[in-house]
């Protein structure tokens, strides 16, 4: 039962008179440890405590040294404070509470609160076991105008491929998709490719039965890879990479190029569905090739060593 200004009051008076903690925390429905506080934080100030305000143990200040450790942290991984809290322990030794780290981001203006955040989500993230067995693809406009195609791997969320473009087109997809696959199509065999129905696949032109024909599509199954579409006005198919976008988004300006980007982004920012305690903090990188199938690391292993 949650305490009211006149219960508050209620305690103040009979511990005056000596009743006793227990006595009075089982009359109003609440805890010992409430009421002792209650008492303690009356005794000190010689005034009837605020519901909600000055009650309890009081906020440990933040230190110069907590907040440049922070900063210097957000700086370099961009993420939040959940993430940062197990990067911090992992990177400087000492251990920083999120709930603290996000006051000192909000404090700073590196942070907000965000109440959608708080809510539990109604639905389960699913993802693929091993590396390549589904890719995704998709096109992105930024605010400036630019156009930005990635291909992203579904299991360990590495940047496989990718590219800025002044037009959204089939032709840049096809450029797009084959540069990949000169890269990692020597590694694995890819099974899968998502996208959504966007005209820069071809994929708008379907026909009453869902089928539909293009030069992308074409490309693509030459390879033997099955290619998936989204349903349509249902984002969540792509969900993983609208997600990337929009850490792209956020932080592209931070980057010189596009590659230096990626390298970021595979390299450095461990991936919050990879794992955040400090023990198992993992790259998109370090997750790819812990996920690639072992035959195909064997024949990786092969092509390089010994032919």
């Amino acid at each position: 039962m949650k305490l009211n200004e006149k219960k508050v009051r209620y305690i103040v008076r009979w511990k005056k008179r000596g009743k006793r903690s227990r006595e009075i925390a089982t009359e109003l429905k609440v805890s010992r440890r409430r009421v002792n506080q209650i008492w303690k934080e009356y005794r000190e100030r010689g005034e009837i405590p605020e519901v909600g305000k000055r009650v309890g143990r009081p906020r440990k200040m933040i230190t110069e040294e907590e907040r440049r450790i922070v900063k210097e942290a957000k700086a370099r991984y961009k993420l939040g404070a959940r993430m940062l809290e197990g990067i911090i322990e992992r990177d400087y030794g000492i251990h920083i509470p999120h709930n603290r780290i996000h006051r000192i981001l909000i404090e700073e203006g590196l942070a907000k609160e965000e109440s959608k955040k708080k809510r539990r989500r109604k639905w389960i993230r699913y993802e693929r076991k091993e590396s390549l067995e589904a890719i995704h693809m998709d096109w992105h406009e930024r605010e400036n105008g630019e156009k930005t195609c990635i291909i992203e791997d579904d299991a360990s969320r590495a940047i496989l491929g990718g590219g800025e473009f002044e037009h959204a087109s089939e032709k840049n997809s096809i450029a797009v998709f084959k540069n990949m696959m000169d890269v990692y199509g020597k590694i694995g065999r890819i099974k899968m490719l998502i996208i959504d129905n966007g005209s820069e696949f071809g994929a708008h032109r379907k026909d009453e039965m869902g089928n539909w024909s293009s030069e992308f599509k074409r490309v693509v199954e030459s390879y033997r890879i099955k290619i998936v579409t989204s349903r349509v006005n249902h984002p969540q198919t792509n969900g993983k990479l609208e997600r990337l976008n929009q850490t792209y988004e956020k932080v592209r300006d931070d980057f010189e190029s596009f590659e230096e980007f990626v390298e970021w982004y595979n390299t450095v920012r461990p991936h919050e569905s990879l794992g955040w305690k400090y023990n198992d903090l993992e790259t998109p990188e370090e997750a790819f090739w812990r996920k690639l199938p072992e035959e195909s690391k064997l024949g990786l292993a092969a092509r390089l060593f010994w032919w």
